[in-house]
């Protein structure tokens, strides 16, 4: 058996999070929202700072309901900063408001997950990589997705932040071929 991918490290919440979710295509339009919102929570930050506040979020954010959040305003923003249980960020947090306005506007034209997923047409992308090195920060993909969102009234979606997003829903297999997730999730392809 293989080892885990080099960024995993020990502790077991990152551990769980590689070996039962990380690269697992999701196709639900709702938590791909939530992935992608805390993925811009973890601008400037580490994963498993966003990992173990994740609980937190999901309380604070009411289950990341986007028709709840969209109507959300400075009272709502001024109880968030106050919440030391998440990232007191008041830029993030306002994205996620205009965030959730723009999800439910695509998602009423053609459904969230149809948006992202119609790019490979329902089809994850399966890499081969053997060492950590050879994964990029971004692609071509990532940048135009990056520059689809924007446009459609999203923040906090630069293409660093959408390749990440990618990799944690499965749209791209990056675990590294050494990796005995590797084949797990390539097995996992629709």
């Amino acid at each position: 058996m293989g080892e885990r991918c080099g960024w995993v490290g020990q502790e077991p919440i990152y551990v769980a999070y590689h070996d039962t979710e990380w690269g697992v295509p999701e196709f639900d339009s709702r938590a791909l929202w939530e992935k992608l919102i805390l993925d811009g929570f973890q601008a400037g930050l580490s994963w498993i700072t966003i990992l173990k506040k994740r609980e937190n979020f999901q309380d604070a954010f009411c289950g990341f309901a986007p028709e709840v959040i969209a109507g959300w305003g400075e009272a709502e923003i001024e109880t968030l900063l106050a919440n030391p249980g998440i990232v007191r960020h008041r830029g993030k947090i306002e994205a996620t408001i205009g965030n959730a306005r723009a999800y439910l506007e695509i998602e009423a034209q053609k459904g969230f997950s149809t948006f992202l997923w119609d790019r490979l047409d329902g089809v994850p992308i399966c890499n081969r990589f053997s060492t950590m090195a050879e994964v990029p920060a971004q692609t071509d993909l990532s940048r135009t997705l990056s520059k689809e969102l924007k446009a459609a009234g999203f923040r906090f979606c630069g293409p660093t932040i959408v390749y990440a997003f990618m990799q944690a829903v499965g749209m791209v297999n990056d675990h590294l071929i050494t990796c005995p997730r590797h084949a797990e999730v390539a097995a996992m392809r629709r």
